[in-house]
């Protein structure tokens, strides 16, 4: 089962129409991390998921499936 933060990132991600490969140069991160974050078999850092809030304009509660946006 994929945990909250998973669902939400892809979600976002193909919300922006961008790819595995965009997000990770975006994030300067690799596709393989992405791809596990993506699929919940890693958890990101606190820096990161600040980041990630940040670029998307979302909260980090809305990433960890606390909040509707």
């Amino acid at each position: 089962m994929k945990n909250k933060f998973a669902e939400q990132l892809n979600g976002l991600r193909i919300e922006h129409n961008l790819t595995r490969n965009k997000l990770a140069e975006m994030l300067n991160v690799s596709i393989r991390l992405i791809s596990y974050w993506e699929n919940g078999q890693r958890e990101c850092d606190f820096d990161m998921l600040i980041k990630i809030a940040d670029l998307f304009s979302v909260s980090i509660d809305y990433l960890l499936g606390r909040t509707d946006y």
